[in-house]
């Protein structure tokens, strides 16, 4: 693990589904934050002329105590996560996150969110825990970030899906009823978005997220859910997640305009 020196790193990716680091010749280093050590990944990527510095966090094993395992989404420390874009001073973060779909979209297609509904319920879901802020979320997800996934989807011959994400708490599978209710105001559903986008915005972050369709929500595929095929879709789709990661980085322009960097303004009490 190498100390880690002051960098100026381009994004933070969240997930790191796509990337090889020891395609990439990636360095190993520990961030120090308020709530925890983050192990992540740096290094360089050349992709259409253009060289990208990218930090990769794998969220599953960010816990400094329990880095070596599999940790489940209910427990991961999402604060840390998010905070440790800011220690390395990035300002845009696009995250990979497996759903299941409760519509009509093909395993292996891809959705990028537009609106999220929180159904979490055990998680620290904000960094101001002694004063009352009220950050708005009326767009909870980068624009400016939204519109080069979709382009880069696009670009990439897959169908530009967007929607709206529902996150449960998880371990488990949601039951067929919950899929039949939460189907009625939501497209997608996972375990991890939230609360990293609303973390973000708290911090003035451009954040957006990519999700990538793993399997049929329950009670719409005919079959047992199992996190077998989650893996092996994620496995399968490697190059055209980097693919379209990649694009869109490098159509993004190196100042922002969205907006995202103000969220917190007003929001104070």
């Amino acid at each position: 693990m190498h100390s880690l020196k002051q960098h100026d790193i381009d994004f933070v990716v969240i997930g790191g589904v796509g990337f090889n680091p020891d395609d990439y010749d990636f360095e190993d280093y520990e961030v120090k934050t308020s709530f925890g050590n983050v192990a992540i990944q740096i290094g360089s990527v050349v992709h259409r002329n253009k060289t990208l510095s990218l930090a990769m966090i794998q969220r599953h094993a960010s816990n400094e105590k329990l880095k070596n395992d599999h940790l489940p989404p209910h427990r991961l420390n999402y604060r840390a996560i998010i905070q440790t874009a800011k220690v390395l001073g990035v300002q845009r973060v696009i995250a990979v996150n497996s759903v299941g779909t409760m519509g009509s979209h093909q395993p292996g297609s891809f959705l990028v969110p537009d609106d999220f509904i929180d159904m979490t319920r055990s998680r620290p879901n904000t960094f101001f825990d002694n004063e009352t802020v009220h950050v708005d979320v009326t767009q909870p997800y980068c624009p400016e970030i939204r519109e080069k996934l979709l382009n880069a989807l696009s670009a990439n011959h897959f169908e530009p899906y967007t929607g709206v994400y529902i996150c449960t708490e998880g371990p488990r599978f949601e039951t067929a009823a919950e899929i039949r209710m939460l189907s009625t105001f939501g497209d997608v559903v996972g375990m991890t978005g939230l609360p990293e986008v609303v973390l973000a915005r708290e911090l003035g972050l451009c954040y957006a997220s990519l999700c990538i369709i793993t399997n049929r929500a329950a009670g719409l595929a005919g079959k047992k859910l199992t996190a077998d095929e989650v893996i092996e879709m994620l496995g399968n789709k490697q190059a055209s997640l980097r693919s379209i990661l990649l694009d869109t980085m490098v159509s993004l322009s190196s100042y922002r305009q969205c907006g995202c960097s103000t969220s917190i303004q007003g929001a104070r009490i």
